[in-house]
């Protein structure tokens, strides 16, 4: 029996960032030779990434506006206990997903990540769609907050004129990060990362001690709007006076959204193969995620919904900026001026960092299906600091796209864009789910003890089911406002990823006739590195600054 933590394989068990032609690499014994993994060893990225950069990347790394100005939206649609109800909800998905994502890449800490685990224990064909899928969702986002933070800065400059130019700057500097390599992203978002955490705690501080009274108005709130206008809003599809459906439909249509504000936290499980100690560092920040989703999300959106009423007439102005964010309003209305723009220039960073973090992400999805076959081989190309400068490169070109926002001619086109990447995120989680229960049940039928990996909830493959039900629910509701009032183009928006998704799946089962893995065929070993040659030696802290590092890091 094979246990990570045991360390008994040798290194010819695995192929880590290039081993011989002689090395001999053990796999299942599977009855068709088609479906063994090759053991070609194309995997040329390098571990630079650092434990502080994983740690502050995973409690903080894909914040941005989805959080800091999608809580406006969020608490108008339906109210503040619906809000908390909705972002609840999708907050134990999106934990479902990174607890099983994260005990499949402490087995193995390799690039591709879950399209590869998809493609070697499910079917190659879940793989290919899974993994263009997730390429194409996060290619796309790359745009969407390049627009962002350039909207962000008309709250100081509100010459449209300007907007080319920032949306130039941005693209240049958010592409130039990723070039540098990993080392700098990694520098990047710990900076970035910091600011963000900064900038939560303080409006979650500062609006505790507002809604108390600690104003320079004293006018203490409490849950003044709990009463008035109410815990709960109405959706205004159905008539005022069927309340109860109003409310039900108010929490569906925050459910999508909030969806989209969790997006991202797989990255940690994506930076794998570049990261020092993987499977230790990667055991960590996963854990850390639910104190992540607990405090970010949850007391944030608490806090904003007992300082704005959700019937607020600021809260549905759509500016893009600080202007739209609960905690500005609330704070304008109690006297405080000069934080808004102290707000707004850490929302910027925020929405910056998550291009940037989107970026990383596809690129390497991108090179993950390279190095397997199912990309061009172009794409698998590495510099001799093992950047994958062609996928890096191919992704950021994505980023200019963000100038169809520009023009108001094609920005329809761009939001039709954009809609399709909440659906496509829903699909990645339901396959990392899905992945997950079969990975349990060959690992199992193999004899494998999970208890031994350097990861593993007690909670599976239960969080797994969980997961993979409410994302079927999720994908299927998407757009259930078009029912009420129909157009084709919205309803094509909604559901259009659906059968993009399938028809991915179908082309690669039919042009490579691909096959289920039983669970006895499934590869657990084959490429995968070993624990002494991914995991440095844990050096324990020694002086007061390193002994706070090792709590916060």
């Amino acid at each position: 029996m094979y246990n990570e933590k045991d360390g008994v394989n040798s290194d010819k068990d695995s192929l880590e960032k290039g081993l011989g032609d002689d090395v001999t690499a053990h796999a299942a014994v599977v009855s068709d030779e088609r479906y063994h993994f090759e053991t070609a060893d194309l995997d040329r990225v390098q571990r630079r990434l650092k434990q502080r950069h994983v740690q502050m990347i995973a409690i903080a790394g894909t914040l941005g506006t989805g959080l800091f100005l999608g809580l406006g939206k969020a608490l108008s649609g339906a109210g503040p206990v619906g809000a908390l109800i909705a972002y609840s909800l999708v907050g134990t998905v999106a934990y479902s997903s990174l607890c099983s994502v994260g005990e499949m890449t402490a087995h193995a800490p390799v690039s591709g990540t879950f399209p590869h685990f998809a493609a070697r224990w499910v079917d190659p064909a879940l793989g290919f769609a899974v993994g263009w899928n997730y390429f194409y969702s996060n290619a796309i986002t790359v745009p969407v907050e390049v627009t962002a933070a350039q909207i962000i800065l008309t709250f100081w400059d509100d010459n449209e004129a300007h907007a080319p130019i920032y949306t130039a700057v941005i693209c240049v500097f958010v592409c130039m990060i990723n070039i540098f390599g990993v080392r700098w992203f990694g520098e990047s978002e710990f900076v970035f990362s910091i600011i963000k955490i900064l900038l939560i705690t303080g409006l979650i501080i500062t609006g505790l001690v507002v809604d108390l009274g600690g104003g320079p108005t004293h006018d203490r709130l409490g849950f003044r709007y709990w009463k008035d206008p109410g815990p709960i809003a109405s959706s205004p599809l159905v008539a005022a006076e069927k309340i109860g459906l109003g409310r039900f439909l108010a929490l569906l249509s925050v459910l999508v959204q909030a969806a989209f504000s969790f997006q991202g936290m797989e990255l940690v499980a994506i930076a794998a193969s570049e990261t020092e100690s993987p499977r230790r560092n990667i055991s960590k920040a996963v854990k850390r995620v639910f104190y992540r989703i607990l405090v970010f999300y949850l007391c944030g959106l608490f806090i904003a919904g007992m300082l704005v009423p959700y019937n607020d007439s600021n809260l549905l102005q759509a500016t893009g900026n600080a202007a739209e964010s609960p905690f500005v309003i609330a704070f304008s209305r109690a006297g405080i001026k000069v934080l808004p723009s102290v707000i707004n220039a850490a929302i910027f960073t925020s929405a910056f960092s998550a291009g940037n973090s989107f970026l990383f992400c596809s690129s390497r999805i991108l090179y993950g299906l390279s190095i397997r076959g199912q990309a061009p081989r172009i794409f698998s190309y590495c510099t001799k600091n093992g950047l994958p400068i062609v996928a890096v490169l191919t992704t950021g070109a994505f980023a200019f796209l963000a100038f169809m926002n520009v023009a108001s001619s094609s920005e329809q086109v761009f939001n039709w864009f954009v809609n399709l990447t909440t659906v496509a995120g829903f699909f990645t989680w339901l396959c990392i789910n899905i992945t997950f229960l079969f990975f349990y049940r060959g690992k199992k039928a193999q004899g494998f003890d999970r208890t031994k990996s350097a990861y593993y909830s007690s909670l599976q493959p239960w969080l797994s089911i969980w997961g993979a039900f409410w994302c079927t629910i999720f994908i299927l509701i998407n757009g259930f406002a078009v029912f009420f009032d129909f157009d084709a183009s919205d309803f094509l928006v909604a559901y259009i990823n659906i059968p993009i998704f399938f028809a991915l799946y179908a082309f690669w089962k039919i042009f490579k006739k691909t096959k289920m893995w039983k669970p006895m065929e499934m590869d657990f070993v084959t490429g995968i590195p070993t624990m002494e040659e991914t995991e440095l030696p844990e050096e324990p802290p020694v002086t007061i600054p390193q002994k706070i590092a090792a709590v916060l890091f």
